[in-house]
């Protein structure tokens, strides 16, 4: 008999927010298209009652791209840090659907089982284009959002995925490696396809063993299907009032003047920052101002 994982549930006691462990089932595969996949996720436990924070990682990411960013802001605010695996990504169960439609579903799922009536939500790229469509779908349930580097229009750069995952496809390594060789062979299999080493060092982090092999654990498969969705997003015309920020890269060009009527007209209660010397991964580059830029965002009403 499987052994299901646990599930931690949150809960307002004593007055502070307390957990408690709930039997609960995580979908490995083949989720039918309506129905959400159980997410994973990590805590980190905030010593007040504060509306909890909820980050959701960009495409080829995970939760774990957000682990020190969320132990500062534990310790910055006193809040309770959620960061989450979106489907077809980490430890998250795998489907073949992958529409900002179905991952906001998932995402709802999850903070209906965590019992968080609202949160406010930090998404990054793909994460940052699922936490606007959370938001338009369920305003109750999102108190403040965080869009990071990334816009309600079409994406700029469709272009280079299919060469990173052909480049993923290709690569080759024994089972009998231990992690850090397969790792640095991996490495080497991808560099004449990927020039950019910390692009190279983010798609690794996918390289996983497990039933005694290398795998990524990404759903290559289902992204590079859904490819189309996920460069776009959906139409809505109701608007999110809550209070919005807009927080890109300098050097990026996921923000820029041509994006600002949308983010203006799906989100008039919105400002738009950027932070300097910052490309894409603006967490990662610029941590320090990216943590000052969401602890100043949460003090605004």
């Amino acid at each position: 008999m499987m052994m299901m994982p646990t599930r931690r549930l949150l809960l307002l006691r004593g007055g502070r927010w307390a957990w408690a462990r709930a039997l609960g089932r995580r979908e490995d595969s083949g989720a039918a298209e309506g129905r959400p996949v159980d997410l994973s996720y990590n805590l980190l436990d905030g010593r007040n009652t504060d509306t909890p924070l909820v980050f959701l990682h960009g495409l080829l990411g995970s939760k774990s791209n957000f682990y020190s960013i969320a132990k500062g802001l534990v310790q910055r605010t006193g809040r309770t840090v959620v960061t989450v695996d979106s489907r077809n990504h980490g430890d998250s169960g795998h489907s073949p659907v992958m529409t900002y439609e179905a991952m906001s579903c998932d995402l709802q799922n999850l903070l209906d089982k965590l019992e968080l009536p609202k949160c406010i939500l930090i998404g990054h790229s793909m994460g940052g284009k699922t936490a606007m469509t959370m938001a338009l779908h369920w305003p109750g349930m999102v108190e403040k959002l965080v869009v990071v580097d990334i816009s309600p229009n079409r994406s700029v750069s469709r272009r280079v995925f299919p060469d990173y995952f052909a480049a993923m496809k290709a690569v080759t390594v024994d089972a009998d490696w231990p992690r850090s060789t397969a790792r640095n062979r991996a490495e080497q299999q991808l560099q004449p396809f990927i020039e950019d080493a910390h692009t190279r060092w983010f798609i690794l982090s996918n390289l996983v063993e497990r039933n005694g092999r290398y795998v990524w654990r990404v759903n290559i498969e289902a992204v590079t299907n859904n490819m189309e969705h996920l460069m776009g997003f959906p139409e809505f015309n109701t608007p999110f009032t809550a209070p919005t920020i807009f927080l890109g890269g300098a050097n990026s060009p996921y923000i820029s003047p041509k994006d600002y009527p949308e983010i203006k007209r799906l989100f008039p209660n919105s400002i738009i920052q950027h932070v300097p010397e910052a490309g894409h991964w603006v967490h990662a580059e610029k941590p320090h101002d990216f943590i000052n830029a969401i602890c100043a965002f949460l003090e605004t009403s």
